[in-house]
């Protein structure tokens, strides 16, 4: 399984904005979530199939988030950029 990863400590003033270069998931899931997630098991997320970019996550609580981006099985590559915005640059 191929995907790209990246985690955070963050809050719920905390706004991840997500570039792409293509359609792509982008999921937000929390460290029990994410171990579902590897071991191909059934996990919530927040986020969804990305089709304009950049891609905005609402940051849903207080700790530590893992950010995914996959293809969800299908073939091909996809780059991505990710920036963790503030509540004063959210806002902009």
């Amino acid at each position: 399984m191929n995907y790209l990863h990246q985690e955070f400590d963050v809050g719920p003033d905390d706004l991840i904005e997500v570039a792409l270069d293509g359609p792509a998931n982008v999921m937000l899931l929390d460290p029990e979530n994410f171990e579902f997630y590897r071991r191909r098991e059934p996990f919530r997320y927040h986020g969804g199939h990305a089709t304009a970019t950049p891609f905005r996550l609402i940051v849903p609580s207080r700790g530590r988030w893992h950010l995914v981006v996959d293809l969800g099985g299908m073939a091909g590559s996809v780059r991505a950029g990710v920036r963790l915005l503030r509540t004063a640059e959210a806002a902009r």
